[in-house]
């Protein structure tokens, strides 16, 4: 069966979640899983973490509720848009209830540049290898500085300066082999991780990450990458983009409160209220894919 074209608005900072549905649909749901609450058996999706969606009128698009493929596509497919696209008051209230602001490009790559200096004697192979993480990623412009995160615009391949972007510029211009290009591509996006609270921000930053790849593969090989490529980067970007509290290292807003047993504030007087107390459980350790054992393991491993 020939493969449908991928979607066409590669070329727009904001990308269709109605396009990917209409020619790469499995993508999609790549890119809303949850990889520390999915089993075996069980796939689930990362949550909304914010009440910015709840005025469309149902539990689907409550703080906590997963983010499904069919509430945000059809007429809702414009509904998640960059932070530059979205209205000066939602922006005003995200900076408000959730510290969430840009950052400059220029201050990106100031930043990239000051510990990218210290690699610049790396061979290939370790260069490539090299972790980098971005916390509380948002839409991930350290990572991949696809578009200006002020303006929305796009930014041409030899002016972006994110870490993935400095992998695969250098991949480009020192790969001639397409099959070592794409090992070497796909050993860049797991060797690169993000984490962001918001589930909205966090897809945003794994499409930019998944066009960032199309960016540098059109920019290499002059032709679009095919579907089981595109497919395959989805889910290594899945893996290492992820949703997590950055105080807790748990899922956002799954700590739960249970109430412990009433106590009497008297033991002669039983007409005296009791007293209530709760304790906080905590909530869901965030697992990571551990890329050289090739296995998940907690986010906070090590770190205690």
């Amino acid at each position: 069966m020939q493969e449908k074209e991928q979607d066409n608005n590669f070329e727009n900072s904001d990308i269709f979640e109605n396009n990917i549905m209409a020619t790469i649909p499995q993508i999609m749901g790549i890119l809303l899983i949850d990889r520390t609450t999915s089993t075996n058996k069980t796939t689930r999706n990362i949550i909304w973490a914010n009440d910015n969606y709840q005025k469309h009128g149902n539990i689907y698009y409550a703080a906590t509720a997963e983010i499904l493929p069919e509430l945000i596509t059809g007429e809702k497919g414009d509904l998640i848009k960059p932070r530059a696209l979205k209205t000066a008051e939602v922006q005003k209230n995200r900076t408000k209830t959730k510290a969430e602001v840009f950052t400059p490009t220029w201050i990106v790559k100031m930043q990239n540049d000051a510990i990218d200096v210290e690699y610049k004697d790396d061979d290939i192979e370790k260069y490539i290898r090299r972790k980098w993480l971005e916390i509380t990623c948002g839409e991930a412009p350290y990572m991949a500085t696809r578009y200006d995160m002020g303006t929305g615009e796009l930014i041409a391949i030899s002016e972006r300066t994110g870490f993935v972007d400095r992998k695969l510029k250098r991949i480009n211009s020192e790969i001639t082999d397409k099959a070592e290009w794409q090992r070497l591509v796909e050993l860049a996006y797991k060797s690169s991780y993000g984490f962001e609270w918001n589930g909205d921000s966090l897809l945003l930053a794994r499409q930019n990450l998944l066009y960032t790849y199309r960016d540098y593969y059109v920019d290499k090989w002059e032709e679009p990458p095919t579907n089981a490529v595109f497919e395959e980067i989805a889910k290594i970007i899945s893996y290492n983009v992820f949703q997590m509290d950055g105080r807790t290292y748990t899922i956002p807003l799954s700590e739960k409160r249970e109430k412990v047993q009433d106590k009497q504030l008297s033991l002669f007087d039983s007409d005296v209220p009791k007293k209530e107390e709760w304790n906080i459980v905590p909530g869901k350790r965030v697992k990571i894919m551990n890329w050289d054992l090739n296995k998940m393991e907690y986010f906070d491993k090590g770190l205690k």
